[in-house]
């Protein structure tokens, strides 16, 4: 019996790396396939990482990585000492942590209302102009904004003016041009999240509406006790999990919307970066900036991986 018992545990781990081996046998196209996403992921994701070392140095591109000054820490130093970086990084929680909030409650509250029509044609036209936003880059949207909200001859502007108001400068004012940036990244990509919603809805069990209106409940008291609680938790995961990018406020969009006029409110981490490293050469100090980012980044992504499970139960890995 006793050595019936002890060789238990080594059929289980035999027998368990026989299906693995099994497991590749079968699937081994499937394997051969993801080859070239694996080598584009270690080129263009890994390999990049050596250059943190800039971080470390008083990087001179002449020199290089080994005739460059060691300087350790000081960059960091200097970073928790530089008169705008307190300034950039509440920009860019300011604007990160406003989008996340109005990025969910926007297709949270379309797909209910969506999916309470009652036509399917108008029900997919609706859905499918919504959605192509999604598609357009940053560099066409910002050409179109800049037209449409000039003060001088802007669709918004004419629209303000004819209600009696007076022109507002969006993309020259500081309030304001935060308060564009949000209301602009919402409208591109609410359609998108707005999918997520719908697939959640699709699973609700239709009996449960049906029980409710034999017991007389109005379409609004359905809503209310069943499709809110049904996505709810869909919506926490989603309100989790973007906890790890409340420091990435949108390169893309800020790039191509920002002027100097503006850089005291919507200046982010991002653009911060790109100014001190690429035009201005500071390569060292801008490495820093971002590897600082990166730290607290991944801290704040291990911790809303830690709030999804708790919260809705919900693994990644």
């Amino acid at each position: 019996m006793k050595d019936l018992a002890y060789s238990r545990p080594d059929t289980h781990i035999s027998s368990r790396l026989n299906r693995k081996k099994w497991n590749i046998k079968r699937n081994w196209p499937l394997h051969m396939m993801l080859i070239p996403a694996v080598l584009l992921t270690i080129i263009f994701q890994y390999v990049p990482m050596a250059g943190i070392v800039i971080a470390f140095q008083d990087f001179k591109p002449w020199l290089g990585f080994t005739g460059s000054k060691w300087v350790g820490l000081d960059n960091f130093r200097f970073l928790f000492r530089y008169p705008d970086v307190n300034q950039v990084i509440w920009n860019t929680l300011v604007i990160a942590f406003f989008k996340i909030i109005a990025g969910l409650i926007a297709p949270f509250l379309f797909a209910v209302l969506l999916n309470e029509l009652r036509s399917m044609v108008f029900k997919r036209v609706t859905q499918t102009l919504v959605y192509l936003p999604h598609f357009l880059s940053w560099v066409i949207l910002g050409g179109i904004l800049l037209d449409i909200l000039s003060p001088e001859g802007g669709m918004v502007n004419k629209l303000v003016t004819a209600l009696g108001g007076q022109p507002i400068f969006f993309l020259g004012d500081g309030d304001w041009f935060r308060v564009t940036l949000i209301v602009s990244d919402v409208w591109k990509e609410f359609g998108f999240g707005t999918i997520v919603f719908l697939a959640s809805l699709a699973g609700i069990n239709p009996a449960l509406y049906e029980a409710a209106e034999v017991d007389g409940a109005s379409r609004f008291k359905q809503t209310i006790h069943i499709t809110f609680p049904a996505i709810m938790p869909i919506a926490i995961v989603l309100m989790t999990l973007s906890i790890g990018n409340i420091l990435n406020a949108g390169f893309d969009q800020v790039f191509n919307l920002y002027n100097p006029l503006v850089y005291e409110k919507g200046d982010i981490i991002d653009t911060f970066v790109y100014r001190l490293g690429i035009l201005n050469g500071k390569m060292s100090f801008a490495t820093t900036v971002g590897l600082f980012k990166s730290i607290v980044g991944t801290i704040l992504i291990v911790i809303s991986y830690r709030l999804a499970y708790k919260l809705a139960n919900y693994r990644v890995f």
